[in-house]
């Protein structure tokens, strides 16, 4: 009996064994069915689906070589213009290509960076694939009777040091006659050292800004080679000339920028002089430093009595001649501005940089703090735990759908996308007196003020663009030349520069309509001179302990004429109505002439006319 019970206990445990193997395979099946389905690819149809593998490689290695010529970007970051103070705009052209800047100083002094995180990156080239892989030929096999359709793509990327992970789910249709199949999940892994180049560029990146090596060697490379501060043992006057010395900084800047290497890369350490150019930052890819005279740079010396440096001796002055020598001391103040590209290199893959180098006053510009560079998602964006329902409309509160996201303190995290017929619940990270941003296109932004500390619903509504064509009048007559014309509420101002632009698009809302006729002329301004003094060091032996004096000097204006001069305009207070710009194709505005200045101070005059001049406007 004992032995009939132990043989039934062992035959259920098989059954169960046999029960758990079914429901597990038919649960893998379910779950991983699509990935089986796509698995078995009739033989006629794998060459096409072979061919569309190649065409997804060859799309992300296009995607790939964007983002390493492009600091890391596929769509660049918003242009900002450099200024005549600051040569640098956020992008440096290079043979014809703009790359980013990481490190930059805006035209109105600003010290900003825009590094991409790595996500970005992948986000980037996700999108990149998602707009290319719709493309991919196939006529060949068109034209052999298959019937091949593609499905909204979406791409997932994962860039590892050494491959990118591509994941695509897209419906691809093919058949032909009795075969036919459906992929829907597409997986690829292209060699790539996208990863390992990036990482590698952060490191240096965070080198310069920890220890600005880059403008150590600019203060190196100036001592060296312009007059900064010494004495020399002559009895006649020393000059330069400021352009001889720029030339010269130049030349020394291009070619010691080019002789600057890391640990790990082609170098040798055979000569002090080879010590000198490394810097201690242990990189394994091959990094060169780049700079070109012909790239955008600045440099300023004071003081100068034009583009001359004069320093002038002591000793040979009367009642100093118990000295017994002549010496002339000098002290020069430089500021040096201009770019370095760098550019990490491993096999056939460059990923490069660009990077502002600033010297202030014979100084390095002071370090930022290395945390500055983005490293990932906004800390504040990881903690989102306060569910939001957000709804857009538009003024006739008809449902539109928009971009979603939140701004609290400098730091904006996406949050989603409402549509036409449903809201978006979406989750906000803590903040009080935080942004609910909102865009779609065709309506201006919405910024609405929001605290998310507990739970909610939030209405926004959307001012709709209206694109108007502008005709310009001046005392009741068709005007057609120069002015600048200005759209101006408490939400943003538009200028239109006439008559090479002829539109504008508004919304509804409160503005100051302002315009500027110009017309030519020509008064003249004479040259002018005026004295500036500055502190240098004491001639004699007080300079050599630190004692200071007041220097002076003639700066030179020359004449100048003024070619186009205020003749007309006005300003118009003014409450342009939604019904206004739906029922109309032309704003028109009348503007009253002013007299055409002859003199500097006719054209002050019109400045003070044009304060009290309206404007007459219409919708059309």
């Amino acid at each position: 009996m004992l032995i009939r019970e132990e043989n039934k206990k062992g035959q259920v445990t098989i059954f169960i064994i046999i029960a758990i193997i079914i429901v597990g395979g038919v649960f893998v099946f379910f779950t991983f069915k699509d990935d089986l389905i796509s698995s078995e690819i009739p033989a006629s149809i794998e060459p096409i689906y072979n061919s569309f593998l190649s065409c997804l490689e060859d799309e992300t290695l296009v995607g790939i070589d964007v983002l390493e010529s492009q600091a890391g970007y596929i769509s660049l970051p918003d242009f900002e213009p450099g200024s005549g103070y600051m040569p640098f705009s956020s992008q440096l052209n290079f043979l014809g290509s703009p790359i980013p800047y990481w490190y930059y100083v805006s035209g109105n002094n600003i010290q900003k960076e825009q590094v991409p995180s790595k996500r970005n990156m992948e986000e980037q080239l996700g999108d990149f694939i998602e707009e290319k892989i719709t493309g991919c030929i196939f006529d060949g096999y068109y034209e052999q009777g298959f019937e091949i359709v593609q499905g909204e793509p979406k791409a997932k990327v994962n860039i590892r040091d050494e491959e990118v992970e591509i994941s695509l789910e897209m419906d691809l249709s093919v058949e032909r006659g009795e075969d036919g199949v459906l992929i829907k999940n597409h997986k690829l892994n292209v060699k790539s050292k996208l990863g390992m180049l990036y990482d590698s560029a952060k490191k240096i990146y965070k080198e310069e800004q920890e220890s600005l090596f880059l403008e150590n060697y600019a203060v190196d490379t100036l001592r060296l080679y312009a007059p900064v501060d010494g004495v020399e043992l002559t009895c006649s006057p020393m000059t330069w000339g400021a352009d001889e010395i720029f030339d010269d900084l130049e030349e020394a800047i291009e070619a010691n920028t080019l002789a600057l290497k890391t640990k790990g890369g082609d170098y040798s350490l055979g000569s002090k002089e080879n010590k000198y150019f490394i810097i201690d930052v242990d990189i394994d890819s091959d990094v060169r430093f780049i700079n070109s005279r012909d790239w955008p740079h600045g440099f300023e010396v004071s003081p100068s009595e034009e583009s001359v440096l004069i320093s002038k001796p002591v000793g040979n002055q009367p009642g100093l001649g118990i000295l017994g020598f002549c010496y002339v001391p000098y002290h020069f103040v430089y500021d040096v501005r201009y770019p370095v590209l760098i550019q990490v290199q491993s096999g056939n893959e460059i990923f490069q940089f660009p990077v502002a180098v600033v010297v202030q006053g014979n100084k390095p510009r002071q370090a930022l703090d290395a945390i500055a560079v983005e490293s990932g998602y906004p800390e504040l964006c990881r903690y989102k735990n306060v569910l939001i329902e957000v709804m857009t409309y538009d003024t006739k509160l008809n449902p539109i759908g928009a971009d979603v996201s939140y701004e609290c303190f400098g730091t904006t995290c996406d949050i989603g996308e409402t549509f036409l017929t449903e809201s978006l619940s979406g989750e906000f990270p803590q903040c009080v007196n935080g942004y609910i941003l909102a865009k779609s296109e065709g309506f201006e932004d919405a910024k609405y003020l929001y605290s998310t500390t507990e739970s909610g619903s939030v209405d926004i509504i959307l001012d709709k663009l209206y694109e108007l064509d502008i005709e310009l009048k001046l005392d009741g007559k068709s005007y057609n030349r120069d002015a600048i014309i200005s759209f101006v509420s408490d939400k943003f101002s538009k200028t239109v520069v006439y008559p090479e632009y002829k539109s504008v698009e508004l919304s509804e809302g409160q503005y100051e309509i302002q315009v500027y006729v110009y017309r030519n002329s020509s008064i003249k301004l004479e040259e002018t001179k005026h004295e500036q003094c500055m502190e240098i060091p004491k001639s004699g032996l007080g300079g050599l302990f630190g004692l200071t004096e007041e220097k002076c000097f003639d700066v030179k204006i020359p004449a100048q004429i003024i070619s186009n001069a205020l003749s007309g305009g006005g300003k118009e207070s003014y409450y342009i109505l939604e019904s206004e710009l739906e029922g109309s194709n032309t704003i028109e505005i009348n503007a009253e002439s002013l007299t055409l200045p002859k003199t500097i101070e006719e054209l002050q005059n019109n400045y003070l006319l044009f304060e009290d001049k309206g404007l007459d406007v219409r919708f059309k």
